[in-house]
């Protein structure tokens, strides 16, 4: 099978398997746009599980076609890549981690496909021992948003392998001031798991930023906190 014939048997399934209402229901999450066929999670995964396990599809192949699926804008397309590059997850190399982190430059770009990566992918990468956190510092100002996002996103599952959250916070610090709604969700996403963990820690770290930093980062961070803890990081007039 060629990446041509891979990718069309992919869009041939998605276009029998369209559905609007589907699209309809799931394009209010979606503010950059929802370009999608319509299919269901487990329609995904049926699909993934016959290519993998009945029609001989590898990980080279998968590489070959990633690039196809990644550019259409479709949103099941660029899953389907993500999805199938999650089934070998045995052959994951550094060099596959540094092939994924140019997906983000066509194919993976919005927070749901983002965020998938994150705790599906990137996750086993750590996991692995393949690469550590400072593997993604070059994310932190990459031209992609959504690349930048994944970097806190990542991790979070990072949070159960330690107590020490510190060196964490270090490397999250030079992304405080990032321009984009997306990463300010990210960040304070991951600050809040790391507060509900260890609060001694992060405290210091939120009080330092909270008249310089955007507010929708401490929205996020302080989300389960009292209205008396979360008075201590409101900025000051």
């Amino acid at each position: 099978m060629k990446p041509s014939d891979l990718f069309n048997d992919i869009r041939a399934y998605c276009i029998a398997n369209a559905d609007e209402a589907i699209v309809q229901k799931y394009s209010r999450y979606f503010k950059e746009g929802y370009d999608a066929y319509g299919l269901t999670q487990q329609q995904n995964e049926a699909k993934v599980k016959m290519l993998v396990e009945s029609q001989g599809v590898d990980l080279p192949l998968v590489l070959s076609t990633a690039p196809l699926l990644l550019k259409t804008g479709k949103y099941e397309e660029t899953s389907f890549a993500l999805r199938l590059l999650m089934s070998f997850s045995k052959q994951y190399t550094k060099e596959i981690f540094e092939e994924l982190g140019h997906w983000f430059e066509t194919g993976i770009t919005n927070w749901g496909h983002t965020d998938f990566t994150c705790s599906e992918i990137i996750s086993v990468f750590f996991k692995k021992g393949i690469i550590t956190y400072t593997d993604l510092a070059t994310w932190r100002n990459a031209k992609s948003k959504f690349q930048r996002r994944a970097v806190p996103v990542s991790l979070i599952k990072k949070l159960k392998t330690t107590t020490d959250y510190k060196p964490f916070l270090v490397f999250i610090e030079p992304m405080m001031m990032d321009p984009e709604r997306e990463v300010h969700q990210g960040l304070g996403w991951f600050l809040r798991e790391a507060w509900k963990k260890q609060p001694g820690q992060v405290e210091p770290f939120l009080l330092k930023y909270k008249n310089t930093a955007p507010r929708l980062i401490f929205q996020y961070a302080t989300e389960k906190m009292t209205p008396d803890q979360k008075q201590k990081f409101r900025k000051e007039k």
